[in-house]
């Protein structure tokens, strides 16, 4: 398979691409603005490199920083910067691990690229078009250039200002504490996303291609992706925690950034319960709903599936166990063991960021702690806090800093002596190797977050108190014990709001607000037996070396491509403008229905059958107290009944008392009340039942454990019908009601197990009916009506729109096979909305249906009364 890239707009645009053989591999055009291209492109006919075979689909990585480091390079053409990898990167760990994991080089991924440069100021477009040619050829890498002041409002404005606190759970409530939402942010964020997408689109092969983003810098990236190209494999990963909803919604633009996420394939997040927060907004912003399906979790959109991927991101064991041979780092051990182990000192490790939310401060106030309780402790404790430079900028990085440093000395001038230094803060850049060496030598690791997206350092500590054989022999002759070897052993004491947390059940984990119990818990893991120490590591060793980053990146980029296999499937086009754009996904024989379709069919024919079910499509909108018809409802229904060539039945859940005095002035209408268990054929019938009667003794059983729910269930009601009772929930808590309702019906299921009865539910309802009845049963009864009367109809229009009014489809359906319709009948099977369904057409929604009813009354009206079927 060729990988490929499209590189000119203009053929993106007409949708046509040029052989593989002759499409060039040319540098993407420069970006400066949001959707303006410099036109900087040489020749358009240079030749064609060679183009790179791969047994595996290449992958577009985005994220806001390319994984590379530049440093200034007088002597370098590429803008006088020199690149390398960053070895730090997760992002460069996949194409590491990849590489590593498959020495052959047709079973490699083809990673592309594409981010901002790290630390890089404004370039010249020279420069830009220079340093991006350099880093195509050299790191398969397509820089995104973005101007100081855009950068600026874009991350460190509405990212770090906005997202970012509001994430980790922080408030706007005071202009100190991350400032007001600022529109103007948000217009930034929308345009630095927009050149992310016009970048992307310059290189991607839609048709084989997968694109990956990375993290909250672009959550609406998807959006202008998806709108480009219908079809587009497109996973995104959110490294940072999702808060729940109550916090969430306090964000103005809350649903546009919930559908630009939800325009992804597959949302991939650490914990679940980063996914339940996610999952729960959805469903009480948009009204989506989710299921688990083998193992998998999905949320329907508009016809297409959203996956849910739960995977917390691992390390790379190649980098570590590489740094962990590295004579400096042996060398650096032993410095340590020095320092600390031969002056009798036990070592207590912490590493974090200079931010707010990495707990710090309540880390040193347990140290305090400890050394006020634990006399025992003076002298010997070490914490070691190395506080990596915060990412983010601003006051509270001052504040911080400030409380950090005036806490250490405060401890250590209290509790410090001659030699002894309790708390030791290293602030200054530190290489890998020397902080791989605090790992090995520290007793204890201490992550104190408050709130945390992932946080691999506990992974990393865990991994290099594996150590390796050299090691092993460093930390024997330290101890005097050459011949003895030294026990593996880690202990962590982890903050439970980080995303790590459950995946470490080994470690004791923290409230970090809890003063006391986190120096409890220092104390526990410091005195804990050494045998538990070990049961403890191996168990922890045994799965972060099995989940290592490319495990997770494997895994997602397998659930990605099982996620993507049916687009070619399925027919897509998009709807919505702006942020709300959004793409509809169906089968390909499924499809809208046309006005001028039926009305064509309807002239046509001189039999007719039309069944309506009222709840949700004749009926008033969800919101409405009052559910009866309309004037204008009824007065359509009466063209309709008035044509002496139809025959109408109108379907719904409503007893029969209601339906009788809602619809009494329609005479000649039919009535099925109760989901069919009643039926009368027009205004003179009597109600007569499709199914056998059965008594309701039931009702005495299922009626109290209703009850019950709807006593627990603030807003939920019951529905005492004739022969069925139904609970619902519409006006409940979304995420309680549903957790309810499931409740009630395993409840009801077990208790009226022995009853002729059956438990179904439905949207934002739990019913019990008795067997039997069904709507499918009206068609049927239709159908044999007319053909006693020796009618065969020639049109059938049924309109639904839940999984009830599914028997009937199917009823018509199977109909057209037998010999109860005209030869060349013609069927209208249409469900209310876009999603999957046995009806072959849908309308989009109540309003559609009126008027679709409106112009079939209307040629009713046109063609006046004609000779032809008697009245029911």
């Amino acid at each position: 398979m060729v990988s490929r890239s499209y590189s000119n707009l203009l053929e993106l645009a007409s949708g046509e691409a040029p052989p593989p053989s002759l499409r060039p591999r040319r540098l993407p055009r420069v970006m400066t603005t949001a959707g303006i291209i410099s036109d900087l492109d040489s020749n358009s006919d240079s030749d064609s490199d060679s183009a790179r075979a791969s047994s595996r689909p290449r992958t577009i990585v985005v994220s806001n920083h390319l994984p590379l480091l530049a440093r200034p390079d007088p002597s370098s053409p590429a803008g006088g910067l020199s690149f390398s990898w960053d070895n730090d990167s997760l992002l460069h760990q996949l194409k590491q691990e990849d590489d590593d994991q498959n020495q052959n080089a047709h079973l490699k991924t083809e990673f592309l690229y594409v981010g901002c440069l790290r630390d890089v100021t404004e370039l010249s477009l020279t420069d830009q078009e220079s340093v991006a040619t350099h880093l195509l050829e050299s790191f398969n890498c397509v820089p995104v250039f973005l101007q100081g002041d855009l950068l600026a409002r874009f991350y460190h404005g509405f990212c770090k200002q906005h997202l970012w606190p509001l994430f980790h759970y922080m408030l706007p409530l005071s202009p100190d504490l991350g400032g007001r939402f600022d529109r103007s942010l948000w217009q930034s964020y929308v345009s630095v996303n927009k050149i992310f997408a016009d970048r992307i689109l310059e290189v991607i092969n839609p048709d084989e291609d997968f694109v990956w983003v990375h993290d909250y810098h672009l959550m609406i990236l998807p959006t202008f992706l998806r709108k480009r190209f219908n079809r587009v494999k497109l996973g995104f990963f959110l490294h940072s925690p999702f808060p729940s909803s109550e916090i969430y919604k306090t964000l103005p633009v809350r649903e546009e950034l919930l559908r630009a996420m939800l325009n992804s394939d597959l949302i991939g997040f650490h914990t679940f319960d980063y996914a339940r927060h996610f999952l729960s907004c959805c469903g009480r912003m948009l009204g989506l709903s989710y299921q688990s399906k083998r193992g998998y979790i999905g949320l329907e959109y508009y016809g297409r599936t959203v996956s849910i991927k739960i995977l917390p991101v691992g390390v790379h064991l190649g980098q570590l166990k590489s740094v962990l041979s590295l004579p400096q780092t042996e060398n650096k051990v032993r410095e340590l063991i020095d320092q600390f182990w031969n002056k009798g000192r036990i070592m207590l490790l912490g590493v974090d960021d200079m931010d707010i939310f990495k707990g710090i401060s309540l880390k040193l106030l347990a140290m305090e702690e400890l050394l006020k309780q634990h006399v025992e402790w003076r002298g010997k404790a070490v914490l070691v806090q190395i506080a990596n430079p915060a990412r983010g900028k601003g006051k509270d990085v001052i504040e911080v800093q400030n409380e950090t440093y005036s806490m250490v000395k405060r401890i250590n001038e209290t509790y410090g002596g001659s030699g002894y230094e309790p708390v030791i803060l290293l602030d200054e850049p530190m290489q890998f190797y020397e902080r791989v060496a605090y790992y090995v030598v520290a007793e204890v690791c201490l992550v104190t977050a408050v709130r945390d997206g992932m946080n691999l350092i506990p992974y990393e500590y865990i991994i290099s108190r594996q150590g390796n054989d050299n090691l092993d022999r460093v930390l024997q002759s330290s101890t005097g014990t050459d011949t003895v070897p030294v026990p593996k052993q880690s202990m962590l004491v982890v903050s439970e709001f980080i995303g790590c947390s459950p995946s470490l059940s080994g470690a004791i984990r923290v409230n970090p607000w809890n003063i006391e119990a986190v120096s409890d818990a220092m104390d526990s893991a410091l005195t804990m037996s050494v045998a538990e120490k070990q049961l403890r590591h191996e168990k922890h060793y045994r799965y972060v070396s099995t989940h290592d980053v490319g495990y997770w990146a494997n895994s997602f980029l397998q659930d990605l491509e099982r996620t993507c296999k049916d687009h070619s499937s399925r027919r897509c086009w998009g709807i919505g403008f702006g942020l709300r754009f959004r793409v509809v996904s169906l089968d390909l024989n499924f499809r809208k229905l046309s006005m001028e379709h039926i009305v064509s069919a309807y002239r046509r024919s001189k039999t007719r059958a039309i069944l309506l079910d009222y709840d949700g499509t004749l009926m008033p909108p969800q919101g409405s107290i009052d559910k009866r018809p309309s004037e204008d409802s009824i007065e359509i229904l009466n063209a309709l009944c008035g044509d002496n060539n139809n025959v109408v039945f109108l379907v719904s859940a409503k007893k029969r008392d209601t339906l009788s005095e809602w619809f009494g002035s329609c005479e000649n209408l039919g009535l099925a009340a109760e989901h069919g268990y009643f039926i009368r054929l027009n205004s003179d019938s009597d109600w007569e039942t499709c199914t056998q009667s059965s008594d309701s003794t039931w009702k005495q059983i299922a009626d109290p454990v209703m009850r019950l729910y709807t006593e627990t269930t603030d807003g939920s009601t019951i529905e005492d019908r004739e022969t069925s009772l139904a609970w619902s929930y519409e006006d409940a808590d979304p995420d309680f009601g549903s957790c309810q309702a499931k409740e009630l019906l395993d409840h009801l299921e077990s208790v009226l197990a022995n009853e002729p009865v059956v438990v179904k539910s439905g949207t934002n309802i739990v019913e019990v009916k008795p067997q039997g009845s069904s709507k499918g049963i009206v068609a049927q009864r239709l159908l044999k009506t007319m053909r006693d009367r020796n009618l065969s109809p020639d049109f059938i229009l049924c309109i639904g729109d839940d999984r009830s009014d599914e028997d009937m489809f199917e009823v018509i359906t199977t109909a057209a096979t037998g010999d109860e319709l005209a030869q060349n009948a013609e069927i209208f099977a249409c469900t209310v909305g876009r999603k999957p369904s046995k009806a072959k057409y849908y309308l989009d929604d109540v309003n559609e249906i009126v008027r679709l009813m409106e112009g079939l009354a209307s040629v009713s009206e046109q063609e006046g009364e004609m000779t032809g079927l008697p009245p029911f």
